[in-house]
């Protein structure tokens, strides 16, 4: 797997040209490690922060009687903006594929959710399946880009990392329990437990700058949740969507949702490992991520 699109390497190859000076220890070292992690962050966002970009935009700007309805210009201009992302590399085929897969997966949910009233979609659309505007699945498909894109441009590896096909039966539960919640138990509290166990032990080891770094991935899936439950409040204040409780007016959402979106993170996750296979640290690296990356481990795998 490659790194860098042709583009990013090109940026990667002018950013090291200027911190490369840069001092490497202390506060300072520190500083740099922090700024790049943000900017790659940004980066691996950009689709998903497009599209709430877009969202706010239409919410404030969208003019009254225009002929196009909001909900299809918003697919229309997030589809352009995919062709986009591919057209001028900033993303690569196999991030393209993991959000088709998205897509298709997430409007089959959002058909199901809101056919059992679980939201809404308030504004009229010519884009549309049923009661699902066709810009939904790409709401989805930006949390598979942005995981694709963190997966790369970090060159993520994971030790104790659990077999392939156990956490593909647990993504599999989660996704049926998302729908049979609705006429039989819910086990979402099971899948909790059952995902600590299985993810307990794993850590993701990540390289920023200078340095690899670590944390248990199960920390991982939660900040990312986390994340995600602050990009839906600003899609429900946008009215993109709604929940019945936001019909008259918008009330922030419930923090339970997390416990929603951190099992969506499982989902999502593991099907980008179907197309980015979890790597292991490669022979010769540090474990503890304290060691100081050469020149040569910089380049492009």
């Amino acid at each position: 797997m490659r790194r860098f699109t042709s583009l990013e390497a090109r940026i990667d190859a002018a950013a090291h040209g200027v911190l490369d000076r840069l001092p490497a220890g202390g506060l300072y070292g520190g500083l740099i490690e922090f700024l790049v992690f943000g900017l790659k962050q940004a980066w691996a966002c950009l689709f998903g922060g497009v599209i709430l970009a877009l969202m706010i935009a239409t919410r404030l700007l969208w003019p009254d009687g225009i002929a196009l309805a909001r909900y299809d210009f918003l697919f229309l201009a997030i589809l352009a903006i995919q062709i986009a992302m591919l057209a001028f590399r900033l993303e690569t085929l196999s991030e393209a594929k993991v959000i088709l897969i998205f897509h298709v997966v997430g409007t089959a949910m959002e058909l199901f959710k809101t056919s059992a009233g679980s939201w809404i979609y308030p504004e009229e659309s010519l884009f549309h399946i049923g009661g699902v505007p066709l810009f939904s699945g790409f709401m989805y498909a930006a949390v598979g880009s942005y995981l694709a894109r963190i997966s790369r441009i970090f060159d993520m590896r994971y030790s104790n990392y659990p077999p392939l096909w156990v956490t593909i039966l647990l993504c599999v539960a989660v996704y049926v329990n998302f729908f049979a919640h609705h006429f039989v138990i819910d086990i979402r509290y099971g899948l909790f437990v059952a995902t600590a166990f299985i993810y307990l032990r794993t850590t993701v080891h990540y390289r920023v700058f200078r340095f690899r770094h670590k944390m248990p991935l199960l920390l991982g899936f939660l900040l990312i949740a986390l994340f995600i439950w602050f990009a839906e409040n600003i899609g429900t204040w946008s009215r993109a969507w709604i929940y019945p409780s936001q019909d008259e007016s918008w009330t922030p959402v419930s923090i339970q949702k997390l416990g929603a979106w951190y099992l969506l993170m499982i989902i999502s996750f593991v099907l980008v490992t179907l197309v980015h296979r979890p790597r292991p640290l490669a022979e010769g690296e540090d474990p503890a991520g304290t060691e100081r990356l050469s020149s040569q481990a910089r380049e492009i795998n």
